[in-house]
């Protein structure tokens, strides 16, 4: 029998809406880990390590790979919210993470409500702060239609499609050299521990990592019988945000290669700008846009699919309560900016908070697998327990770095 949180589903999963309810977890984990500043770190270390970040970031998708198949199928197996399970593997635990998932996610949706304005600003020319606050409403509207669930996913995947066709386009503009970046992905020149985990981090950190899990819980699929395709739906999504990386690679690839100076002040538009001139920076405004204003989407929904389990049973599963409390984190998201801009420090001091949330999530998560109490029969692989514990102790080691570094 399905547990009183996935009966409360504001849409139940009907058969023919399963593939929908797949993909659109997929693409909902992929847009939301494809943030500003996803674009603004890939182009940066490319600047930084040429052809040899392909290196990087074929390593970071096996962990990211790690650390998604790990929590998705857990959660799956399990029937309960990481919170749940990390509460019953440590009494506590489970609301430390909701904290830290919340703090995060309210000020890092900060930056992307500012990306989202700066998007429509580079796009349509408007006003920045009235790009944010349209950005903003458009989410809102989301979660305001009675099928949120369907309109959610819909909406992901149609801007994870435009982010990559676009993206694509600028990369065949900047004509990158091919055979030097295949060749150095596999035999890198130069290698950088912390390109690896810090785009690790920013590919499945903080809540990004349960985004895709949490939305095929909500929709009722539980129990072992939909691990393997809540195993394909996470294959999916770690590929959809693994290929924005490559494409946006290769077209600031292709810059670096040609000599041209990318402006540190903004890097992405930069890229896209030198690749296909005033065009190009029109595309980089719908793509910064379009990876902003999903990641809106993405923080809010994950965050108070966390928040919403200290609240009363009555209204935990309620869709009023739900759907309010996800416009209210939009809501406050935007005031802040609009009032006082981007909080550059607030950003930087939470951010070494963030990069605690995947190494506690996911140890909780493999702690929780060993409880035969809560894996409903399910066996986690052994080979997948040990990646999971090596993506665990990697981001463990980069969250201690980052908190003596910036805090």
């Amino acid at each position: 029998m399905a547990p009183a949180h996935a009966k409360g589903y504001r849409f139940p999963l009907m058969e023919q809406t399963r593939l929908r309810v797949l993909v659109g977890a997929a693409f909902l984990m992929a847009t939301s880990a494809i943030g500003p500043g996803f674009l603004t770190q890939t182009v940066v270390f490319t600047a930084t390590l040429g052809a040899s970040f392909g290196f990087a970031i074929l390593v970071s998708v096996l962990f990211d790979l790690a650390a998604q198949l790990t929590v998705w199928r857990i959660v799956i197996a399990s029937g309960l919210p990481a919170q749940t399970l990390a509460d019953r593997v440590l009494p506590g635990l489970g609301k430390a993470l909701i904290v830290l998932v919340a703090i995060g996610g309210l000020a890092f949706n900060i930056g992307n409500v500012a990306g989202a304005g700066l998007g429509l600003n580079a796009l349509l020319g408007l006003d920045t702060g009235l790009g944010a606050a349209l950005s903003s409403a458009i989410a809102i509207g989301i979660f305001l239609s009675r099928e949120a669930g369907r309109a959610m996913d819909r909406f992901a995947q149609l801007m994870g499609a435009v982010m990559v066709i676009l993206a694509a386009y600028v990369a065949w503009a900047a004509s990158p050299p091919l055979g030097e970046a295949v060749l150095r992905t596999v035999a890198p020149t130069r290698l950088d521990a912390l390109s690896i985990v810090t785009i690790v981090g920013g590919t499945v950190g903080g809540y990004i990592t349960f985004a895709g899990a949490h939305r095929l819980l909500d929709a009722g699929m539980i129990g072992t019988g939909s691990i393997g395709p809540a195993t394909r739906s996470a294959v999916l999504g770690v590929g959809v945000a693994s290929v924005m990386r490559v494409v946006l690679f290769l077209a600031a690839l292709g810059i670096v290669s040609q000599g041209l100076r990318i402006d540190p002040e903004n890097p992405p538009a930069s890229v896209f700008r030198l690749a296909a001139g005033e065009l190009g920076y029109r595309l980089f405004g719908a793509v910064m846009w379009a990876a902003a204003i999903t990641s809106v989407v993405g923080s809010a929904y994950t965050s108070v699919s966390f928040v919403r389990t200290m609240l009363p049973p009555a209204r935990r599963n309620d869709v009023r309560s739900t759907s309010g409390m996800i416009i209210a984190f939009i809501v406050v998201s935007t005031i802040i900016f609009l009032l006082i801009g981007r909080p550059v420090t607030i950003l930087v001091a939470v951010g070494a908070l963030n990069a605690f949330v995947l190494p506690i999530g996911l140890t909780a998560m493999l702690l929780a697998s060993r409880r035969a109490d809560l894996m409903n029969g399910y066996r986690h692989p052994p080979l997948l327990f040990a990646a999971g514990a090596a993506v665990a102790l990697l981001m463990t080691g980069l969250g201690v770095y980052t908190a003596a570094t910036q805090l």
